[in-house]
């Protein structure tokens, strides 16, 4: 089945610390360095042509189309009513990046290293407080006019104002930015700020500030913003589709860092409010490929004419990436769920053995972690290293936090398993939430009653074994079924009991963690941390992560973190996949080999290749 929030591409945890711990090249003060990269070296050198995956052979030309299966910021998987992507408001169109430029771009063979871009240099200063950014000369906007220092400048300003509140979050660090002359731009960071800020500001897009003169930033529009990356806004309908053109003769094509991307002429994102409608979509060709989310029609519907002739590729490859959370998320704002033993014996009513085995052909594993996938992981026994920095919160954490890291249950797999519920019924009466004419009471005394909001129809029957495990219970539960839009307004403003979410970090998070766990998170309408969680300990072992000196020193700070957040019983765990499931109608071709760290599967490094074999290289 689906992981309803597929591959959440926030920018979450793209590191940069102090100067003084970069690589050499970076080390130095008063010597500019051609990318930046958090905890050791990079790994290309000043002069290197493009990215060892890219095949700067692949041919220009054709469509790639596909329905969305990423979204950052304000973007839903099913619609869009705006081509502000970077906003609280409305619903942003996918695949609006494409047309923006970055002070620096990701390589997706390295963990966390950024080399340039629209910027060709950076010069950082010995205390890692002050970047220096020298801008490339033949940067433009699409409209011809020359992208400078000021359009950065008052880019990150003006996101740090009104963009989305993960980025404003995220900024929280950023103290100064200004243009010293249309070449240099200057940021100023605050002492201690967080590792991975300073790549975060790196990979924001850069707007004109002309085009913007007349206009208010925040707002929602379908007007083509004026961008400068390699695609620009072309045919759309919507809520339908929506079109990217490539530019012809763009500045950036023969980038080191672009070149062997951006083949296609033509990027397109179709929508559907119906997963079964649009898998009818692929098999009848109106577009190209997908990712399957969906192991039900993984395991039982891809044996379609196309398919047995050959002319649909499937396709699995490793995602080696940390997979991180998804589960349904626990809204501790609301009273009957502020008691912890609460909301255990919420998890032990889900069975996901039987929901793996009898929906998802067991496809799928189980997560625990938000950093499920990774060393960031805790697992048996606190280390010694993670003991000190547990030690000075003994009295405010859980004990089973110098225990094992708690696992959600593992079920009989009957689908109600009695031991677990007759568990869960004794967590809720010692919660004070007992039976009282035959219905189950909040501690407050109120009918114990939940809605599980929803925006997708294939999601239900994941939800009605739950629900019926609940009824087990005398909590009366149900599925409110709402249109996107909808949904994200309720998800911005917390309005909700239990809802769906998965997100996920990279190897080095950082301040990329406060929006999804702190206390100023919790109370920050359209931030991620849906559950609520304001827990002064958690903020500290954030800090502890933020401030670590060593990656070493910040996968102890991880584990320390992880084991207080799972002590929490925040959400109920659902599950993850190591793999992406790939469909797509033979007319790509891609590298041989994919990066580890690529956040997408396509369409950056595919082609089109009308007459070859999905997986040969262009010679």
């Amino acid at each position: 089945m689906a992981q309803l929030n597929r591959r959440h591409v926030l920018g979450l945890g793209l590191g940069a610390i102090a100067a003084s711990r970069f690589s050499p090249a970076l080390a130095q003060g008063s010597s500019e360095a051609h990318g930046m990269s958090a905890f050791g070296d990079l790994k290309y050198a000043t002069d290197f042509p493009h990215f060892d995956y890219a095949n700067v052979k692949a041919p220009k030309g054709g469509m790639f189309s596909t329905i969305p299966s990423v979204k950052a910021f304000n973007q839903s998987f099913q619609t869009f009513n705006s081509l502000n992507a970077f906003v609280l408001k409305g619903d942003g169109a996918q695949g609006m990046a494409l047309t923006f430029a970055t002070l620096m771009a990701r390589a997706a063979d390295e963990p966390d290293a950024m080399y340039g871009f629209a910027a060709k240099s950076v010069q950082i200063s010995p205390d890692g407080l002050l970047y220096r950014f020298t801008m490339r000369p033949e940067a433009r906007f699409h409209d011809s006019s020359k992208l400078t220092a000021q359009d950065v400048a008052w880019s990150l300003i003006t996101l740090k104002a009104k963009g989305h509140p993960i980025i404003t979050q995220q900024m929280r660090d950023v103290m100064k930015v200004e243009a010293t002359d249309d070449a240099t731009l200057v940021v100023t960071f605050a002492e201690k700020r967080a590792r991975d800020v300073p790549l975060f500001v790196a990979s924001l897009p850069i707007f004109s500030k002309a085009y913007y003169a007349k206009r208010e930033f925040e707002e929602t529009t379908l007007d083509t913003p004026v961008g400068s990356g390699p695609y620009k806004v072309g045919r759309f309908e919507v809520g339908r589709f929506i079109e990217f053109d490539r530019v012809k003769d763009w500045w950036g094509a023969n980038l080191p860092v672009c070149r062997g991307h951006y083949n296609f002429d033509t990027v397109r994102f179709d929508f559907y409010r119906d997963r079964d409608v649009a898998f009818e979509g692929f098999t009848g060709r109106n577009y190209l490929f997908r990712e399957e989310f969906t192991s039900r029609i993984w395991s039982t519907r891809y044996d379609f004419p196309a398919i047995k002739e050959g002319r649909v590729k499937q396709e699995i490859l490793p995602d080696d990436r940390p997979s991180g959370a998804q589960g349904w998320f626990i809204n501790t704002r609301r009273p009957k769920f502020q008691d912890p033993r609460v909301r255990e014996a919420l998890g032990n009513a889900f069975d996901f053995e039987w929901t793996n085995k009898t929906i998802m052909y067991g496809m799928y594993e189980r997560t625990v972690s938000p950093f499920q996938n990774s060393d960031l992981m805790a697992t048996g026994m606190p280390s010694p290293e993670e003991l000190a920095l547990l030690e000075p919160f003994r009295n405010r954490v859980p004990a089973e936090v110098f225990g094992k890291p708690y696992l959600p249950p593992v079920s009989d797999g009957s689908g109600q398993d009695r031991a677990l519920l007759r568990k869960a019924i004794q967590l809720l009466n010692e919660a004070g939430c007992i039976m009282k004419d035959g219905k189950r009471m909040t501690a407050q005394g109120e009918p114990f009653k939940i809605e599980f909001l929803l925006d997708e129809p294939n999601f239900q029957a994941h939800h009605m074994p739950f629900i019926k495990n609940l009824g087990t219970l005398g909590i009366e539960a149900n599925l409110r079924l709402i249109d996107p839009v909808q949904e994200q307004a309720r998800r911005n403003d917390f309005d909700f009991d239990m809802i769906i979410e998965r997100f996920s970090f990279s190897t080095v998070p950082g301040d990329s963690l406060r929006p999804f766990f702190t206390s100023q998170a919790a109370a920050t309408k359209g931030s991620r941390n849906l559950s609520g969680i304001s827990d002064p300990v958690i903020d500290a072992l954030i800090e502890q992560m933020i401030a670590a000196e060593s990656r070493v020193k910040l996968v102890f700070a991880a584990r320390a973190l992880d084991r207080v957040i799972r002590a929490g019983r925040y959400w109920v765990p659902q599950w993850y996949s190591s793999k992406h499931r790939l469909a797509y109608w033979d007319v790509f071709g891609h590298p041989a080999t994919l990066p580890k760290y690529l956040d997408m599967i396509a369409p950056d490094l595919w082609w089109a290749a009308a007459n070859k074999t999905a997986t040969e290289q262009a010679k």
